[in-house]
């Protein structure tokens, strides 16, 4: 499931004249026993809503006085989430004459024409509140305090997030809310203003329009619609053909060091302006320092599924789970057992929105048996990141609905999926011109051909790898050797950190044997893939007039300042 509850006004909503009917009651109880929640949006005072309306339970959250009263059914609780009226404010409406004027925990309630009168009081004594209105109504609260800000509270309570809420209403007051929610939804009798800015309209009136939307949502959950504000682009341009939806599921492929991590990273940025909850399956320490996440492993403590689970309870907490201490092998059984779980925690709650896969061919590779219950049925809201689409599980694959092919051979990327999948490749496709700029993105089963896009770029700077190459292990083949002249030692540093280490005990003659011969900056190079670390090294290695102790300190500063400095340490400008 996608929307996991529904927010629904009372009054010209679920309610006509004040009163529910029967057949509503028994919609909004399939709803709950489907497994959602339920919670009633409304400007009434909660006295008034419990005397109108006693079946008020089947509501899981109540939120009253038009966004300042909580108030849970189950329990009773009552909660104010806003500051109580001003008894002057109250007072001086009295003495003006205005009735019918009710005073609620946070609320002052009149009807039009008073409007004026409650302006003109609010004025004269220098009060910060505001008027909202409600098809003749008006209410009178704190600046700030509305449907919306309410429904947010009841979420929180409720471990949810707006983007897995349908909001349904009627009137002036409604539209906050709504917006709020990942779809909105107007009933037939609604104001044409708020039908104007909903995503659907219902054929049916008040609790007519809500049983109809009730078994729509029953039936279809997402595939009813999903709210176009819901979409993230991923063109510089914010063109409608090259967005992602919380439905898709995204590769993301290309040879090494094009730029996918990059992308996933610019991604990122967008899901957190978004409101979108993550999880990063990271196995090599790609996304060290990203912004607005909190991190779990490194590279001596695997991370583990109760403690991503843990972190994402809060829905504002987006989680990393740094896989570097898990060997390559082990990858497959670590998904095979990680994954599933964040997935049942998802089947509660949605949430995380968005799963990014990283290495996607090693955790979900061919022929290994625990990637079944990883990919059953769909895998919504995933990114799958990886080298060799060729190597991943065609089950996996078969699940993909929008591609974004990265690099020289994007257009292989493309026909690999294809051959894997049984698709006929699109005729006519050629990588990119510009392929530092652009990609090729393309949606399977489509009528359209793969089209080049300018792809956002990250406002933040992640040290690529930074982690994997410090802390992680290299293979023999990745490793540095210091062997020295005429070979008489063999000390691995299969990292960084390491490296570091060794290069600070050896002797000269050692240090200066590898310094003279470029190995080095040769290393940097082709295993760390690190250009610029290479090419200031190649600096310190040609210059002859430098000491053994002066060169030695300008290549480990120029790998500490880049991967083995903390990770809140200020990057290099």
């Amino acid at each position: 499931m996608y929307f996991m509850a529904l927010a629904a006004d009372y009054d010209g909503t679920i309610a006509h004249d004040g009163a529910v009917a029967k057949a509503t009651l028994a919609a909004l109880q399939r709803f709950k026993e489907s497994g959602r929640r339920l919670v009633l949006v409304t400007g009434r005072e909660l006295p008034d809503l419990k005397r109108v309306f006693p079946e008020l339970g089947i509501f899981d959250k109540v939120v009253a006085e038009n966004g300042a009263l909580l108030y849970t059914p189950a329990s009773e609780e009552e909660k104010p989430i806003s500051t109580a009226p001003s008894p002057d404010f109250v007072k001086a409406l009295k003495k003006r004459g205005v009735k019918p004027l009710s005073v609620g925990h946070c609320i002052v309630a009149t009807w039009e024409p008073h409007q004026a009168s409650c302006l003109e009081v609010i004025n004269d004594l220098g009060l910060e509140l505001e008027i909202i209105f409600n098809k003749g109504a008006v209410m009178v609260l704190p600046s700030g305090v509305n449907k919306a800000t309410g429904l947010a509270a009841a979420l929180k309570e409720l471990g949810l997030s707006p983007h897995n809420v349908v909001g349904i209403g009627d009137a002036e007051n409604d539209h906050a809310f709504m917006r709020a929610c990942g779809l909105s939804v107007a009933v037939d009798n609604a104001l044409p203003a708020v039908k104007d800015t909903a995503d659907l309209v219902t054929k049916g009136k008040r609790g007519k329009g809500v049983e109809e939307l009730v078994g729509k949502l029953i039936k279809h959950d997402h595939d009813l619609g999903i709210s176009r504000r819901d979409g993230i682009r991923i063109g510089a341009e914010d063109d409608s053909d090259v967005a992602i939806w919380p439905t898709d599921t995204l590769l993301i492929a290309g040879s090494s060091g094009v730029g996918k991590s990059t992308l996933a990273t610019a991604l990122t940025e967008r899901f957190i302006q978004a409101g979108y909850q993550f999880c990063i399956v990271d196995p090599e320490g790609d996304y060290d320092g990203l912004a607005g996440a909190v991190g779990v492993g490194d590279g001596k403590t695997e991370p583990t599924a109760a403690q991503a689970v843990s972190l994402l309870e809060a829905t504002d907490t987006n989680v990393i789970l740094n896989m570097l201490a898990v060997k390559v092998e082990e990858r497959p059984d670590f998904a095979a057992d990680v994954l599933p779980e964040i997935a049942k925690f998802r089947l509660k709650t949605a949430r995380p929105h968005w799963l990014i896969v990283d290495e996607a061919h090693h955790l979900l590779p061919q022929n290994h048996q625990g990637v079944g219950q990883i990919v059953s049925g769909k895998l919504p809201g995933a990114v799958l990141i990886t080298v060799h689409p060729d190597m991943m599980s065609a089950d996996a694959l078969k699940l993909v609905s929008a591609v974004i092919a990265i690099g020289p051979k994007a257009d292989k990327v493309v026909k690999a999926l294809c051959k894997a999948t049984g698709l006929k490749p699109p005729a006519g496709m050629t990588p990119p011109k510009d392929k530092d700029k652009h990609v090729l993105f393309w949606r399977p089963g489509g009528n359209r051909k793969p089209v080049p896009v300018k792809v956002i770029e990250p406002k933040q700077s992640l040290k690529r790898h930074s982690r994997k190459y410090a802390e992680g292990t290299l293979d023999e083949k990745g490793s540095f050797y210091f062997r020295g002249p005429g070979n008489r030692m063999k000390l691995r540093a299969q990292n960084l950190m390491i490296f570091q280490q060794i290069a600070e005990g050896i002797d000269d003659g050692t240090w200066e044997h590898h310094l003279r011969k470029g190995d080095y900056s040769d290393w940097f190079r082709n295993q760390i893939r690190d250009k610029k670390l290479a090419a200031e090294t190649r600096e310190a290695e040609k210059d002859e007039g430098l000491s053994a102790r002066e060169s030695r300190r300008i290549v480990l500063d120029a790998v500490r300042k880049r991967y083995t400095a903390p990770a809140n340490a200020p990057d290099e400008k």
